[in-house]
């Protein structure tokens, strides 16, 4: 099905991640300057576009105007080494990257798009380690980033301490699945990594923080796209609803 919105690219010379870095941004067919539009920021934005195909469910929730006006941007990485080094908390350029998010992304987005320029209209989206870059982030940023989509995030002792230790995170809106059979994930980390009993855990952290949260567990779900492309739709609908 041929796409209705518009496929563009911004390219930033990061000073803080010393390379170029290419944002793919989806606008919904009916995009004007003259509306307001919420952002959702995809790490892992190729697989968002091809595997989760986001673009032909945006077309879709706008047609029905079952989402708010939302522009997707997807930013990739390199290669799971790369990915690993920007993604996780624990990582030699996850400092790097978040800065190039917070100082480089979000005022280009904010420059040259109509946005919000506010916490509550800008997402964070990822799967697996992309997922826990999301939470971390709106954790640490709470203001800057309001919303959160995690698909079977890798949590890990780090991201569990980062959690206990998150304060002043009530305003945040969080959308969390996990698949019941992700028990046995080959990871860059490691082989057999379980991916269900510390999320979990996450869960029942979020919980207690008094957030707006909503938790999916998945019933035989795997690590695959097969899984987070299925859930899309409901995912987007959650957070971006009308």
């Amino acid at each position: 099905m041929a796409r209705k919105g518009k496929m563009m690219e911004r390219e930033i010379d990061s000073q803080f991640l010393g390379e170029k870095m290419t944002l793919k941004l989806y606008l919904p067919e009916a995009f004007s300057p003259l509306y307001k539009y919420h952002i959702c920021i995809m790490q892992d934005g190729n697989d968002y576009y091809q595997l989760g195909r986001v673009a032909t469910v945006s077309d879709l929730l706008h047609d029905e105007a079952e989402i708010e006006n939302t522009i997707f941007v997807g930013i990739h990485y390199k290669d799971r080494y790369d990915r690993l080094k920007k993604y996780h908390p624990s990582g030699e350029q996850f400092d790097a990257y978040s800065k190039f998010l917070m100082k480089e992304v979000v005022p280009l987005l904010d420059d040259f798009l109509p946005t919000y320029h506010m916490g509550g209209a800008r997402a964070l989206m990822g799967d697996s380690l992309a997922g826990t870059l999301a939470l971390i982030m709106a954790i640490k940023y709470p203001n800057t980033f309001g919303k959160v989509i995690m698909q079977s995030p890798l949590v890990d002792d780090v991201v569990i301490s980062h959690v206990e230790n998150a304060t002043n995170i009530q305003g945040l809106d969080i959308y969390h699945t996990i698949g019941t059979s992700e028990t046995s994930v080959d990871t860059t980390k490691g082989p057999e990594v379980d991916f269900l009993t510390p999320n979990r855990r996450l869960k029942e952290l979020l919980e207690q923080k008094g957030l707006t949260y909503h938790f999916k567990e998945i019933p035989d779900g795997e690590h695959t796209w097969k899984y987070w492309q299925q859930d899309m739709t409901n995912a987007l609908k959650t957070i971006f609803a009308d």
